[in-house]
């Protein structure tokens, strides 16, 4: 068989040569998205994204990422919409974001549902809609997305387009926390220092602490300085420990 007949490898082979050796795969990974494997698309735009294997180029990762959108993959639209809200490699255009999110959600993506959901409850890009942003993030929550878990949790804590219902909000930030969302796992903790269930809160403020972002880090370290509680104060002063 010559080289220009061999079939390209499936989508496990790609990513397993990836994670061996990025630089060693790429040419293979580029092949195969060149002939079709959207799976092997979907891969060479998240490689030209992170600059993993070559050198980062957006607008290549731009590329790929609508090929593969175009072919079908829900996880590529989701990720083409990214490139469009972000600016990344084209033009910021969150209105063009919705539309890629819009697909992605309504292919059943949970990640496309969180983001179309954050454009409609801020406005961005389409017309604001409070309560089909609430929609989407339960349905996302429904099928296991952490982030989206918090925020359906959020919205029955504080009453915001449903009725309050403190034990529900409980138990979907139990499971945020559980399935590794930071903010999740520091707004489970607030509700269990509210019940006095001390060695539990700190349990999952620090798993908060190790992974939360800058932004997130420097909301809640002033946070748990002002705590009433003299161990949540001592996380303030080692938040990485």
């Amino acid at each position: 068989m010559s080289a220009s007949s061999r079939p390209f490898p499936d989508a496990d082979a790609l990513a397993a040569r990836l994670s061996a050796d990025p630089h060693a795969a790429f040419a293979d990974v580029r092949a195969a998205a060149q002939g079709g494997l959207v799976a092997a698309q979907l891969l060479l735009a998240q490689m030209y994204m992170d600059g993993k294997g070559v050198a980062r180029d957006a607008e290549a990762a731009l590329l790929w990422y609508a090929t593969a959108a175009n072919n079908g993959d829900a996880l590529a639209m989701n990720m083409l919409g990214r490139c469009h809200e972000l600016g990344q490699g084209t033009a910021h255009d969150p209105a063009l974001a919705a539309v890629w999110y819009r697909r992605a959600a309504e292919a059943g993506l949970d990640w496309g549902m969180y983001n179309l959901a954050n454009l409609l409850a801020t406005g961005r890009g389409v017309a604001q809609d409070r309560r089909q942003a609430l929609a989407l993030y339960t349905r996302a929550a429904h099928l296991g997305h952490a982030k989206s878990m918090n925020l359906l949790a959020r919205h029955l804590e504080d009453g915001l387009e449903t009725a309050r219902d403190p034990q529900a909000a409980l138990d979907w930030y139990r499971r945020a926390a559980e399935a590794g969302d930071f903010r999740g796992q520091a707004n489970y903790a607030s509700i269990l220092l509210q019940q006095a269930r001390i060695d539990e809160a700190l349990h999952w403020l620090r798993l908060a602490l190790a992974h939360g972002s800058p932004a997130f880090m420097a909301h809640i370290v002033p946070q748990l300085a002002a705590s009433p509680h003299p161990r949540v104060r001592a996380l303030a002063d080692s938040p990485a420990d």
